[in-house]
């Protein structure tokens, strides 16, 4: 593709002003003043070049372009800097106009690359998915006193404490990355980056899957799964980071969400490699069977191994690494134009610089606590973190072919109906690619909720049914069913997007580590405690548990959580940067607003007064 065609648009500011905005005329500006003057009259909370002088803004660029060395590549950091700040065509090239006419109207034009990209960080998410999903199926054999040494169930001696090893067993690998893995993430991405975090993490998670395989006693499986938690952590962190920093603000929502979408493909491949290696008495013993579903997992990360390479790193990564020309090279892979690319290289840089003066001398640990920006979006994600695990959907993730088991299924019955939900699960995640990012995040979670609470309660309360009626074991399933279809859509999705993108880069590595170190850690707790719990309260109770928190979910969402759809990640820094008792205010003068429009869909309303003002 041409990137500089035939004819210049005509306009002030154009290719022939570019080229003649040379250093004698704009002599090189000072990088700190030039930084220090925006913080200084409040730039931060929308474009910071807007309210530049152009002169000024021509000065910086040029001095940009030589400290970087592109002076090869000046027109386009010139044309791209006047992009970049008034957001207008008219200096452009016919074709440059044309891609940044398609960004709005076209958003899904993108390079090859960025697509490959995305099918990378898609691969670490089926690794992901099949880690979660494939004891589900295994548990049902794999417990059994010959080859583990632990057996549950009503009548087997010390079922109480057996029942809470198994716990502890299923959910080892989300203790070790609450306690360990995530931890380790912000370290790890300052040494290895991006793309050495998920190869490390992913030859972790192949060699845990191997031993999982081989294990003789319930200690051996639980060491390997506390191994399999190191290869979870830092990529379930590191991935939608590296997704939210190299792609469009426009798409940026649909493609990181991906990384859910692709964790509920994971999910049902694990179902299906469950049913694949059934026991069938001949050739697949029961012995056999688990293992074969255990080491499945194997294959996935090898493939995210051979390919890690083959992508751009982050060029947000490589700026903080002061390596402005890999970070352009990058770019030019990621983007459709090299205008484009030099427009997102200079303005990444100049937010960058601009979080860096406002947190110089300033401890990130410290930060996320005492700036009250910082603050806002670590609760938030805190929350529709802590919901994607109290929604209740790794009880079925994790237990589904045992509660299936409980409800009356046969062993060959109940792996069949855990894969439905698995393909279900993934079914339904593909409408968020369309809507998480017109719909918006919030809202997505806003509509669930009350749906997720509807259907734990029906699947409850079908337990009360008759075992002997067919509608037992039809309600069961169909309550579980439905359960899957609207959190597909929307507490599965949201939580990683929404953490991703929520921080500003001062404190993005720790921020999204802690996010996920509270996923992980309640994670843990879910699994570890699920199987005592339902032998105590039985299944009406349990998931009646389950159904009470996404009706306090839906609340902690509606007062604390602001949308942050189709903002780019440093003018996020307005919205958060909203006291939260304004937030609240604002929520609860609207909500008569909210229920007439969206509840009653009433028309000819007033005008919502806007909470932010971005532009």
């Amino acid at each position: 593709m041409s990137l500089l065609p035939s004819t210049p648009m005509k306009a002030p500011g154009s290719a022939e002003h570019a080229e003649n905005a040379d250093v004698e005329k704009f002599p090189t500006d000072d990088a700190g003043s030039f930084i220090g003057n925006i913080v200084e009259h409040g730039g931060v909370t929308h474009n910071p070049l807007r309210d530049i002088d152009r002169n000024h803004l021509l000065r910086n660029v040029n001095r940009y372009v030589d400290e970087h060395g592109f002076q090869d590549d000046r027109e386009y950091f010139v044309r791209g800097a006047i992009l970049a700040q008034t957001g207008e065509t008219e200096h452009l090239f016919e074709e440059e106009a044309r891609y940044i006419e398609r960004e709005k109207t076209h958003r899904w034009d993108q390079p090859k690359t960025l697509y490959y990209l995305c099918i990378l960080a898609s691969m670490c998410a089926i690794v992901q998915g099949m880690d979660e999903s494939n004891s589900n199926g295994a548990q049902i054999f794999m417990f059994k006193k010959q080859y583990l040494n632990l057996e549950t169930g009503a009548g087997v001696p010390n079922s109480d404490r057996n029942a809470w090893l198994q716990g502890l067993v299923i959910g080892a690998p989300y203790l070790c990355c609450a306690v360990i893995g995530c931890a380790l993430t912000e370290p790890l991405n300052n040494l290895l980056g991006r793309r050495g975090v998920i190869f490390v993490s992913c030859l972790i998670a192949a060699i845990a899957s191997i031993w999982e395989a081989f294990t003789y006693s319930w200690v051996q499986m639980f060491l390997a799964r506390l191994l399999l938690g190191l290869g979870i952590g830092p990529k379930s962190t590191t991935t939608p980071i590296y997704s939210a920093e190299c792609v469009p603000a426009p798409i940026r929502g649909a493609l990181v969400m991906m990384w859910q979408m692709w964790t509920a493909f994971g999910i049902m491949l694990g179902y299906i490699v469950g049913v694949a290696f059934m026991p069938n008495g001949s050739t697949i013993t029961e012995n056999m069977a688990w293992r074969l579903m255990m080491g499945s997992t194997v294959v996935a990360p090898v493939f995210v191994c051979l390919q890690v390479y083959f992508v751009p790193e982050s060029p947000r990564w490589y700026i903080r690494k002061n390596r402005h020309d890999k970070a352009f090279q990058s770019l030019l892979r990621l983007r459709n134009t090299k205008v484009q690319a030099a427009r997102d290289l200079y303005y990444m840089q100049i937010m960058i610089a601009i979080n860096e003066e406002l947190n110089k001398e300033h401890n990130a640990l410290f930060d996320i606590f005492a700036v009250g920006r910082n603050r806002r979006a670590l609760y938030a994600s805190q929350i529709v973190m802590f919901m994607q695990q109290f929604c209740g959907v790794n009880v079925i993730a994790y237990f589904s072919s045992t509660i299936f088991l409980q409800a009356g299924f046969s062993q060959t019955s109940a792996l069949l109906a855990s894969m439905g939900f698995g393909i279900i699960n993934f079914l339904f995640a593909i409408p968020a690619i369309f809507t998480i990012d017109t719909f918006g995040r919030r809202s997505l979670a806003l509509f669930t909720l009350p749906f997720l609470a509807l259907f734990l309660f029906f699947t409850g309360f079908s337990f009360y049914i008759p075992s002997t009626s067919t509608a037992h074991i039809a309600c069961i399933a169909l309550g579980i069913y439905l359960y899957g279809i609207f959190y597909s859509p929307g507490m599965g999705p949201v939580p990683f997007s929404y953490s991703a993108e929520a921080f500003p880069l001062h404190v993005r590595d720790i921020g999204m580590s802690m996010a996920t170190i509270t996923l992980w850690g309640f994670n843990f707790i879910l699994s570890l405690t699920w199987p005592s719990l339902l032998k105590r309260l039985g299944a009406p109770g349990a998931f009646g548990y389950y159904g009470g928190w996404n009706i306090v979910g839906f609340f902690l969402v509606f007062f604390f959580v602001p949308e942050t759809k189709a903002l780019t990640l440093e003018e996020l820094d307005i919205t958060f940067s909203v006291p939260t008792e304004r937030f609240v205010a604002y929520q609860l003068k609207y909500l008569p607003w909210n229920i007439k429009k969206h509840l009653l869909f009433q028309k000819n309303l007033p005008e919502k007064k806007p909470l932010y003002e971005l532009y």
